[in-house]
């Protein structure tokens, strides 16, 4: 055979062989890209990715940012009372009252002396008056009421701001309960899973030592229902799994079967707890709550301000252009005005006098509130702080749990393979090794969430905390 060196020429296609139109190209193209798709988007994330997601997505966040914009807008509108008002009007009649058609004419500088006869002013003919008005007002002094609206509209501005904080806190805080929540089940899935496995070699080790005489069915049979009972337990975590991803997804306001491989440990948070004192006094200065409470109470004391003020005039400057015609275009004539006005609400039936008390009312009740809330974020730390000790010493405390069930089950084992071992012994061991495990993970996953809702209860916690780490 010869081989020809050079370019070399690609096959010819048969005559009747179809090139793929770009449509079907198109086709499978997205057909490949959706075979894909499951692979792609089963992506790791960390707890901080998880917290940023849910962050970006939550609507809680978005509703109460959308509330502090809504605030921002009040601010403008409460300022607006500074300003000029100019207000513009279009209006057209048509009559033959005497009336006006004898004032529309002066108005309109069409009145002549053939209007004063006697026939033509009792019974005057139809007349159109179109008119058109300009006119501006300025408030001079209105006892502070543009001040305390704008004042009152910033506080509110505040509240919604403190408000989104909190949301953002407790996004964040709930993401982190639920990301930990799925891996605890995970790792409790594969506990269960080990459980079965062991159970597998002790029901195996079972039937050899029957087989070799030092034991009866019974034994056997025992280990059956023993495997049973923990092949159920791993039905429940797998089933709690699968619940316990999809709260997760919820939080993260995505589809509740999204797959995600969470990649940051059940291991205990690295946390060097300070004074309980010190995480009060830290919350009292940063929780939205405490911030909101004092905020209320401001508002409340510029509501009572504002109530006050209604004893005092109000005074105004108003100047107006007008212009009527017999036609909207032309055959009429303009005028202008200024005035100036004092309003002074003397007496209303006693309604200020009690809208003020009213406002003084709030304000004694806010400020009880606010001691309230202090009194509540302490009581918070200390909970927070309580849980977070505790947890520290069950893992302390299952640590070693641990460590002795699992040697007390390898030396169990071999006695029941040398028949110095009942079943029980050997299936007590198993269940106490299941059980340490259990609790072990629970105690890391307890100190975890609890290192994270003292960060949130002293107001520290925020997207770049360390105990998101």
């Amino acid at each position: 055979m010869k081989i020809r060196r050079g370019t070399p020429h690609p096959p010819t296609a048969p005559f009747n062989a179809r090139v793929p139109s770009r449509g079907r190209l198109l086709n499978i193209s997205l057909m490949l890209l959706s075979a894909t798709a499951p692979l792609a988007a089963q992506n790791d994330m960390t707890l901080r990715q998880a917290v940023q997601m849910a962050l970006h997505n939550n609507q809680a966040i978005a509703a109460a940012s959308a509330g502090e914009k809504a605030s921002t807008s009040r601010i403008s509108q409460a300022r607006a009372g500074r300003l000029p008002k100019l207000e513009y009007s279009e209006s057209w009649i048509r009559s033959d009252n005497p009336v006006f058609v004898f004032s529309s004419l002066l108005s309109q500088h069409q009145f002549g002396e053939q209007n004063f006869l006697v026939g033509p002013l009792n019974r005057p003919d139809f007349l159109n008056n179109f008119q058109s008005q300009l006119t501006v007002e300025q408030n001079v002094y209105d006892a502070g009421k543009t001040r305390h609206a704008g004042q009152s509209a910033e506080i509110s501005r505040q509240i919604s701001a403190e408000t989104r904080r909190r949301a953002t806190d407790e996004v964040i805080a709930a993401t982190a309960r639920a990301y930990y929540d799925a891996v605890l089940s995970a790792e409790e899935l594969k506990a269960a899973e080990q459980a079965v496995r062991s159970a597998e070699a002790d029901l195996r080790r079972a039937n050899a030592v029957r087989a070799a005489g030092l034991s009866t069915d019974v034994d056997v049979l025992s280990i059956r229902v023993h495997l049973a009972a923990v092949d159920e337990q791993r039905i429940r975590r797998s089933a709690d799994l699968d619940v316990a991803r999809a709260a997760l997804n919820d939080v993260l306001a995505l589809p509740l079967d999204a797959p995600h491989t969470l990649t940051s440990p059940l291991s205990r948070a690295a946390v060097s707890l300070d004074a309980v004192t010190d995480y009060e006094g830290s919350a009292i200065q940063q929780r939205p709550e405490a911030h909101q409470a004092q905020l209320f109470t401001k508002l409340a004391k510029t509501q009572a301000d504002d109530a006050r003020s209604a004893l005092l005039p109000q005074a105004y400057v108003r100047g107006g252009f007008e212009a009527d015609r017999q036609r909207f275009y032309d055959r009429g004539g303009a005028n202008w005005s200024v005035s100036a006005g004092l309003h002074w609400n003397l007496f209303n039936g006693f309604a200020d006098r009690s809208r003020i008390e009213e406002t003084k009312t709030l304000v004694q009740k806010s400020e009880a509130e606010k001691k309230q809330t202090d009194s509540s974020i302490r009581l918070q730390v200390r909970r927070a702080w309580a849980d977070l000790t505790a947890a520290e010493q069950r893992i302390e405390a299952a640590r070693a749990v641990v460590a002795e069930a699992e040697e007390s089950l390898r030396i169990t084992q071999n006695r029941y393979e040398a028949g110095l071992s009942t079943v029980t012994d050997l299936l007590r061991t198993e269940t106490a090794v299941l059980e340490s495990r259990t609790r072990y993970l629970a105690a890391i996953h307890d100190q975890r969430i609890a290192a994270t809702m003292l960060e949130l209860a002293s107001g520290r916690l925020n997207a770049d905390s360390e105990v998101l780490n």
